[in-house]
């Protein structure tokens, strides 16, 4: 998406990603010298893949840690919330 969003030729550019990233776990190829193949990510400006690690692009790993920590703690919260609030209708006088 985000190579079809930059006007770059999409398919190719998440072909040669694919492949880097399956040699990068040694799926293809069988040598051990592509340890560096798992930093491998997409430069949109150029239209070419990357080593992101190498051009300082990391992901923030400890922002996402507690985003499934907030995340899960407010299902915990909803999840026991065992009160039931029911509404009966208004009685009318005589009734």
């Amino acid at each position: 998406m985000l190579s079809v969003n930059a006007a770059k030729d999409a398919t190719d550019l998440v072909a040669k990603l694919k492949s880097s990233h399956a040699r990068a776990q040694g799926k293809f190829g069988g040598d051990s010298g592509n340890e560096n193949l798992k930093y491998t990510g997409l430069d949109l400006i150029g239209g070419i893949i990357r080593d992101n690690l190498h051009a300082g692009v990391v992901e923030p790993a400890i922002s996402k840690i507690k985003s499934l920590r907030f995340a899960t703690e407010a299902a915990i919260t909803i999840l026991r919330i065992d009160d039931r609030i029911t509404l009966t209708p208004d009685q009318q006088p005589g009734q």
